[in-house]
């Protein structure tokens, strides 16, 4: 077993695979615990980095069961005691990244003190490795607001050594961007100025040095009133008469041709990701590891809004120790309806490799050669969002067995397979009201019969849920009846499913890229049909077209996931013919896509309102 807090907080079991725990409040838990250096931790603790001033009456049998989840799941590695008024984590048999990082680091700053240099480098190395990326991001910002400032300041203090280590090896030109960028983010640590004018003067790049130390010096007397310190101005005196030069106790090795960086490209994940749990164990099954060498590759389609991408970005972080040589991602749709060129995605994924054509007007296929070329045999992850089309993915599909490829899409895509492709449903009622509960928090327990009425007027689309639980989590002054209230009246619960860049009407009027003009200008008719079954033949009569005509349309606007076929009334299995029904969610958009004066929609919208009453059977 081995736990992490240097990121967000993660456990993972003996072979490498991360233990799944429920929600931010467990993280919160465990990350405490942890963070207590075998200490114990007192109820009132706890329920200060949970809930801060404004605890639960039953704080206490909420920490009873968020600790009683935690053994479940982290197995006999870790014990988790409980002492009077207050909790112990014992786990001398499991693996602690931040025990890791101060026994490496403290190497690292021993050898360092001994002039040790290429020592100090490998040790610091070492540790700075363990660093996941932002400390305690999936813990409550109690938590975080204490015990993140602490870690970061280890994180930082780790760096600076390890640039000293490796400015006394003559590695200054390799240095220069990242303590750039580091000095920029901390302008006021002195040390890391120091350091980055040191690497700069090594460059020849003098009156650089001077310039980084003259805008140092104003900042400190701006923010603080004081001048530079010893070390700062010992520094500045260095570039001046010359003694800065490069001077190591110790040959500096050889160059060695180094592989940059690994990329890590996903998105943050979702910490409050909820359900899916069949679909996440085969879209996992699709991309790991086979005996016989195969494509690894996984499909997901579904509805807009059916949160796909969620899901996606969800299992590629579960995956990516098994994939060392890096994650690549890119999101193909620009939220205007427009697709992005391949190959502008090919030159970025090039970029993250290490690759830097010399001819930056290399075509598309001189760019695919290129990107398979330095992707063959490297252990990659690579994730496509909102894919439009088949043509727009084949270039960027790594090759060989090595590699993974994960794309989400509304549309079924011509490459992909039964075999390989997930079709996501909408939420059952409890997935959708452990949702609502994980974004909103305890006001959802305290009323289920309003979770009842919020999630069906969501109509288990998890969009829609995660925009109400934001809503609700946004106003604290809001019961969960209230939004119930408000989202209950069909006519304005469109307007009400939105917040900030999060709105279900214009995700679901993205559906519409792609589709025919004439096949577009059928959906409002058929809302004639309301959320139940109807036939081909039925739609043909209402639109007075011929039965194959309107049967063709129909299915474009199933490819398009504004449709849902269904088996033909009276006929079991749809045997015989092809019947059809609106979501609920998307009848509501057709419904309403006669009020111009109230809602802005795309000019292929515009003044449907008089087609719709002329198409829509009387009586």
């Amino acid at each position: 077993m081995h736990l992490g807090v240097l990121g967000p907080v993660e456990v993972h079991d003996d072979d490498g695979r991360m233990v799944e725990l429920p929600g931010t409040k467990v993280h919160t838990v465990l990350a405490t615990l942890i963070l207590a250096d075998g200490q114990t931790v007192s109820d009132d603790r706890l329920s200060s980095m949970l809930w801060a001033w404004d605890p639960p009456t039953t704080m206490s049998a909420q920490i009873y069961t968020y600790v009683s989840r935690l053994r479940k799941r982290l197995g006999p590695d870790v014990e988790l005691i409980r002492r009077p008024r207050g909790y112990l984590l014992r786990a001398d048999r499991a693996g602690l990244d931040l025990t890791e990082f101060e026994r490496s680091a403290g190497a690292g700053r021993t050898a360092l003190a001994g002039r040790r240099w290429a020592e100090a480098a490998r040790e610091l190395r070492s540790a700075l490795d363990l660093v996941r990326g932002p400390a305690l991001t999936n813990v409550t910002e109690h938590l975080a607001d204490v015990e993140r400032p602490r870690l970061e300041e280890l994180h930082l203090a780790a760096l600076e050594d390890w640039y000293e280590a490796e400015l006394a090896l003559g590695r200054h030109h390799r240095l220069v961007p990242d303590l750039t960028s580091l000095t920029a983010e901390h302008p006021m640590r002195e040390r890391l100025r120091a350091q980055l004018m040191t690497a700069l003067y090594r460059c020849g790049r003098q009156s650089d040095a001077l310039a980084v130390f003259h805008s140092g010096r104003r900042i400190l007397l701006e923010e603080l009133g004081v001048d530079p310190g010893e070390a700062l101005t010992g520094v500045h005196m260095g570039v001046l008469d010359g003694s800065l030069a490069q001077n190591a106790p110790e040959p500096a090795p050889e160059p060695v041709a180094l592989r940059p960086a690994a990329p890590a490209m996903l998105p943050p994940d979702l910490p409050d990701f909820t359900g899916r749990q069949d679909q996440l164990d085969q879209l996992m099954r699709l991309v790991e590891p086979h005996p016989i060498a195969r494509t690894r590759r996984a499909f997901l389609t579904g509805p807009a809004g059916i949160g796909k991408s969620a899901l996606a970005v969800h299992a590629a972080h579960l995956l990516r120790e098994r994939f060392p040589d890096g994650q690549l991602y890119a999101d193909l749709g620009d939220g205007e309806g427009a697709a992005k060129d391949p190959a502008e995605v090919l030159s970025c994924f090039l970029r993250a490799l290490g690759v830097e054509p010399a001819n930056r007007d290399l075509g598309l296929d001189e760019l695919t050669r290129l990107y398979r070329t330095h992707s063959a045999g490297r252990r990659l992850l690579v994730l496509i969002d909102n894919a439009p089309g088949t043509g727009r993915i084949t270039a960027l599909m790594p090759t060989g067995p090595d590699a993974a490829f994960i794309v989400t899409s509304r549309r079924h895509l011509t490459g992909a397979s039964a075999r390989d492709t997930t079709v996501l449903a909408p939420f059952t009622e409890e997935e959708s009201t452990d949702l609502l509960a994980a974004v909103a928090g305890e006001r959802i327990g305290a009323d289920p019969r309003a979770a009842r009425e919020i999630t069906a007027a969501c109509a288990g689309l998890p969009l829609a849920v995660r925009i109400a639980g934001v809503r609700l989590a946004a106003r604290p002054q809001w019961s969960a009846a209230r939004l119930a209230d408000r989202l209950a009246d069909p006519g304005t619960r469109l307007d009400e499913l939105s917040f900030g860049e999060l709105r279900v009407r214009d995700s679901l009027l993205r559906s519409l890229d792609g589709v025919d003009e004439r096949t577009r200008r059928i959906l409002p008719a058929l809302a004639a049909f309301g959320t139940g079954a109807f036939p081909a033949e039925a739609a043909a009569r209402l639109l007075r077209l011929p039965e194959a005509a309107a049967e063709g349309a129909l299915e474009e606007l199933v490819d398009a996931r504004l449709l849902e076929p269904v088996a033909a009334p009276g006929r079991p299995g749809g045997s015989g013919g092809s019947a059809y029904r609106l979501p609920e969610l998307v009848l509501l958009l057709t419904t309403g896509l006669g009020d111009d004066a109230r809602h802005d929609y795309p000019d292929p919208w515009r003044g449907l309102a008089r087609a719709v009453v002329n198409l829509r059977p009387t009586g």
